[in-house]
């Protein structure tokens, strides 16, 4: 699939190291890349950008930029600019959003009610193994897992939640194409055909220092809330974990003995003002609330979708049936006598994940009722 030339124009603005600010503020004004790249270096410096950025805009194709184009040729490859429909509003709702997001996998999970699962790159044997459970129990749930892809903590989370066939998305500090560390280049390549992979940075972008903190703010961006199932005093857990308070996101903590120093990390959070869980089901049940206004802000972003191409077209506005063609497979899959969900799974093809996150939607749009773990159409 070529790289359009609205990926071009970001491409060429990205690719000019222009503040991530200065770009949120040009294609606000201008509405899309391709404008925002005609108005020339005087409407580009009036919105921030320097001189030696304009130059680079205006320069040949980088090496940097051709992988970019490269990389963009693969139809599971996508790039979300600031002014894309598809830009995950949660993130959006941020203080510091990327400009750019370049995915790999399915950008519709930054979309979905989510819960980020994070704690120390040398957790314990139980620390891992209380991420997995965590992740497994909350991907049944109908949220998605993210996390950073990182060793310990992360790769437990991820590791879980695809063996259970739930949705995942890793954040990285690198490209989307590099994994770290370097023995994750298989679990990387899982997450991107099973999930989503998501980075602010280019494709072939090595690993940083200076990275991994900011990827921290799009990983809590990104979420409803964060738990923090082991952490050191000086862990990178604790700084999701604070972006995720400074997000107005829910802040969760498993605790753990006084004698374990991976432990004093999520006390410290408890101290803070961090909730105290100890079953998935506490996450879920204080998720729950914020998952279904999510639900309302996404049907409000598809009927503004919808009354723009009413527009467009002299017709009427009407919501699109279904966010996604597994949505009608759903729905076909459905009857007016109430059906379980493992004859659901049997009828789409879809995991119990998926089914428990597309049914709650359906619910809160009132065309699906559920009575004792079994569910029916209404009308239609």
């Amino acid at each position: 699939m070529p790289a359009c030339p609205e990926h071009e124009a970001l491409l060429r603005l990205l690719h000019a190291d222009a503040p991530a600010s200065a770009l949120r503020r040009l294609l606000d004004t201008h509405g899309d890349a391709c404008t925002a790249l005609a108005a020339g270096p005087r409407d580009w410096a009036s919105h921030g950008l320097d001189a030696a950025t304009c130059r680079a805009i205006r320069g040949p194709v980088s090496a940097a930029m051709a992988r970019s184009l490269r990389w963009l040729e693969d139809a599971n490859h996508h790039l979300l600019g600031w002014r894309d429909p598809g830009y995950p509003l949660l993130l959006r709702r941020t203080s510091a959003p990327p400009a750019m997001l370049f995915v790999a996998g399915n950008p519709a999970l930054l979309w979905q009610p989510a819960v980020a699962i994070v704690g120390s790159r040398t957790a314990t044997a139980g620390g891992c193994a209380n991420a997995a459970q965590f992740a497994r129990a909350l991907a049944a749930a109908g949220l998605c897992i993210g996390s950073g892809l990182a060793a310990g903590i992360d790769a437990a989370a991820h590791t879980a939640t695809l063996e259970a066939g739930g949705a995942t998305v890793a954040v990285l500090g690198t490209g989307p194409d590099v994994a770290y560390p370097a023995r994750h280049r298989l679990l990387l390549e899982r997450v991107a055909a099973a999930g989503a992979v998501v980075s602010e940075h280019p494709p072939g972008t090595a690993p940083l220092r200076a990275h991994f903190p900011s990827r921290n703010r799009i990983l809590a961006g990104l979420s409803l809330g964060t738990l923090v199932v082991e952490a050191a005093l000086q862990s990178g857990a604790l700084i999701t974990a604070r972006l995720a308070a400074d997000a107005g996101r829910e802040v969760f903590a498993l605790p753990g003995s006084i004698h374990n120093p991976m432990a004093r990390g999520c006390h410290r959070l408890l101290r803070e003002g961090a909730t105290l869980v100890e079953t998935p089901a506490e996450v879920a049940e204080q998720l729950a609330p914020l998952a279904l206004e999510l639900a309302h802000a996404l049907r409000g972003v598809l009927e503004d979708d919808a009354a723009a191409v009413a527009v467009a077209s002299g017709g009427t506005a009407t919501l699109p049936a279904f966010p996604s063609p597994d949505y009608h497979r759903l729905w076909q899959a459905l009857g007016h006598d109430p059906t379980g969900m493992d004859t659901l799974a049997q009828r789409t093809g879809l995991t119990v994940a998926e089914l428990s996150s597309m049914l709650l939607w359906l619910e809160l749009e009132g065309r699906v009722a559920a009575e004792h773990g079994r569910y029916h159409r209404i009308g239609g």
